[in-house]
């Protein structure tokens, strides 16, 4: 059973992402401390809410700079018990449009590890999250041309995954998905009967977060993406 087929997330494994949203989020605070009840907790208070927001509204607004920005509206009309001004409501849309605007950095070794896999292996880029801005950061990454294949997703799911890894290659059995998060990259991936290999990163949304399935034949951890075609060599030596 030899890999065919390379997925790859793209948020936060080939280039920064989650920082842009903490930014965005630290400006939200700072922009809501006067409206925040006095027997509240603070910042904590409202990030405990604002992520419950996100986590009400994916199946709304989906995943993406869109949902997070309606959700910090909707949690300053909340925990303001409807005192915020239009003036900081306007704040927070200009935050979310320059979030859609912001450059794309790429994540340390991913061109090189991109350009060493290209050309032996099928690569796919699978990301989720808005159709524009998520068409508009592969554009800006210079990366494009190195995939043969873009799936941009509302959610990643084994189902997902299995008609993905059917479609661009040989089946999920020869299939392997690299990225950042345990929940959508990994676990849906082996569940699929692929391999999920975890690359972590720094920063990792908090609804991304799941434990790791260490006793997993097809699971495995790297340190970052240059590691990634040596363990693919590994694996196709052993015959996996």
């Amino acid at each position: 059973m030899q890999i065919s087929t390379i997925g790859f997330d793209a948020d936060d494994t080939l280039w920064h992402n989650e920082r842009v949203f903490a930014l965005t989020q630290a400006h939200f605070t700072q922009a809501m401390a006067e409206y925040i009840p006095q027997d509240a907790q603070g910042p904590d208070h409202l990030a405990e809410r604002l992520i419950a927001a996100e986590r009400r509204n994916i199946s709304h607004y989906g995943f993406g700079v869109k949902g997070f920005t309606l959700s910090m509206i909707e949690t300053a009309i909340e925990v303001s018990e409807g005192r915020v001004p239009a003036s900081v409501l306007a704040e927070i849309l200009a935050a979310g449009r320059e979030m859609l605007s912001h450059p794309v950095d790429l994540l340390p070794h991913a061109r090189a590890t991109i350009e060493a896999l290209s050309g032996q292996y099928r690569l796919v880029l699978i990301t989720k999250g808005d159709l524009i801005d998520q068409e508009r950061k592969l554009a800006q990454s210079g990366l494009g041309d190195l995939f043969d294949a873009v799936e941009i997703v509302s959610d990643k799911t084994p189902e997902i995954y299995t008609r993905a890894f059917e479609r661009h290659g040989s089946g999920a059995s020869n299939g392997l998905m690299a990225g950042n998060s345990l929940k959508s990259d990994v676990i849906p991936m082996i569940e699929a009967g692929g391999w999920g290999v975890h690359i972590p990163h720094d920063l990792t949304w908090a609804l991304e977060h799941a434990p790791a399935p260490l006793n997993h034949p097809r699971f495995a951890q790297l340190p970052d993406l240059s590691t990634l075609p040596a363990l693919i060599q590994q694996l196709a030596r052993d015959g996996t």
